[in-house]
């Protein structure tokens, strides 16, 4: 029997989820996102995602109300997509599958170490949290490159999360001059 395309007909809150950010490419949009790539040509270069995947993700994902899209560019026309607040609530199931990972898929260790950016530069426990501070705001989350981060990766979102860098705060742009 053939496995269906869909969740239809499931009585299930964990199956209407899975329909909108179960497909391969989707929650890798929004951990981008999460990591401050905003335009479609960062996108493109850091997930290595079709053209069409990626355009219909992104579509599917502002439609939704985890991104929100704002033109940045009538000509040509441009947008950004920023997490809305439904977006910023999938943080924990981002940081939770990613440190399962790190714990049970080990490579040479996590990729991105993440640390509480004021005052105390503790890293985060499991629930994304600061052992000394307890929860910290989205913004106030750095990101640093770990052990198992891919230093041979050349495009401008691998080279930006090199250094430093706060959820949510823009990243320099492939397509902005610099």
């Amino acid at each position: 029997m053939a496995l269906g395309k869909d969740y239809e007909g499931q009585d299930c809150s964990l199956a209407r989820a899975l329909e909108l950010l179960g497909e391969r490419w989707t929650l890798l949009i929004v951990r981008d996102a999460f990591y401050g790539v905003r335009r479609y040509s960062d996108f493109r270069a850091h997930l290595d995602a079709p053209r069409a995947v990626l355009s219909e993700r992104l579509h599917r994902l502002a439609e939704s109300g985890v991104l929100r899209r704002i033109r940045y560019s009538d000509s040509p026309p441009r947008d950004e997509y920023i997490l809305t607040d439904a977006g910023r609530e999938l943080w924990p199931v981002i940081y939770r599958l990613s440190r399962w990972a790190d714990r049970n898929l080990p490579v040479d260790g996590p990729c991105r170490i993440f640390r509480h950016a004021r005052d105390c530069h503790h890293e985060l426990n499991d629930e994304s949290e600061c052992p000394r501070c307890g929860p910290v705001p989205l913004e106030d989350i750095e990101i640093l490159p770990g052990p198992g981060v891919n230093a041979t990766r050349t495009d401008p979102v691998s080279i930006a999360l090199r250094g430093p860098h706060r959820l949510l705060a823009p990243l320099a742009s492939a397509d902005t001059p610099a």
